[in-house]
């Protein structure tokens, strides 16, 4: 059976439309997926402000594709992206597709390649349109990738107050969200309401392509629950194994 990480993806980023910045933390989140095998950046490379890219691409082995602008106020990086998404899916063996991108322009491209039975994971700003969030199978917001290692250096820099950071991040949980949850733990749950919570992260996913624990500070799922004691009910049932524990939720009534 063929794991996530056995995915052959093809990675085809939008170069006026990503910071150079979050690309060696996207090129990590991807390996969660599966294995790049097509890395390609597309842009028009003989314009200056796109020089800050060559450290970025030789440090993560990307293919730069020339592609000049032949009119003005029209995009043809995206022209180009689309073709040669479409070639890869016909004549590459690829599993999936990684759209690098905050641009809707791409939605109809996700869509398409969905029907032929890819995987698309979509990364992009979080100024994002929703269409295109949406017409993934995952969305990934680039801020929360850079984000992790600035966190940690002002984390030492601040001095710690007791549980501040904690609430901060509950209160950008709203009841939008807490709703999310609880509906998405009853469409599953057994008789006595307990659904297991590897089941429910991947369905919250399947409902809402951008539900990231990380977008609400959080690193994984569990402890976002956690967060929410007036909300879910946990049960941590131990296994065979006694380093293992199942997680169960369950909504509060």
């Amino acid at each position: 059976m063929e794991t996530k990480q056995d995915l052959k993806l093809a990675v085809i980023i939008d170069a006026d439309n990503v910071p150079s910045e979050n690309v060696k933390g996207m090129m990590e989140e991807i390996a969660k997926y599966g294995v790049p095998t097509f890395k390609r950046i597309y842009g028009d490379w003989t314009k200056p402000n796109l020089a800050h890219w060559k450290n970025v691409l030789l440090e993560n082995a990307i293919t730069p594709i020339q592609q000049y602008g032949y009119t003005t106020g029209k995009n043809s990086t995206d022209s180009a992206m689309i073709i040669d998404a479409m070639d890869i899916l016909y004549t590459s063996k690829v599993d999936g597709f990684c759209i690098v991108s905050s641009d809707s322009d791409f939605t109809k491209l996700a869509t398409r390649l969905r029907e032929s039975g890819m995987k698309v994971f979509g990364f992009g700003e979080k100024k994002t349109p929703y269409p295109f969030i949406v017409a993934c199978d995952k969305f990934i917001y680039l801020e929360i990738l850079k984000g992790s290692s600035t966190a940690e250096a002002a984390e030492k820099q601040k001095p710690k107050t007791t549980n501040d950071s904690a609430q901060d991040t509950v209160q950008q949980i709203d009841k939008k969200i807490v709703r999310l949850i609880s509906s998405t733990v009853n469409d599953i749950a057994d008789e006595d309401g307990w659904a297991f919570l590897g089941d429910v992260g991947n369905l919250l996913i399947k409902k809402k392509p951008d539900f990231d624990p990380r977008n609400y500070g959080f690193d994984k799922l569990t402890p976002l629950i956690k967060s929410l004691k007036r909300d879910f009910e946990i049960d941590e049932r131990m296994t065979e194994r006694a380093s293992i524990k199942l997680v169960y939720i369950r909504t509060k009534k």
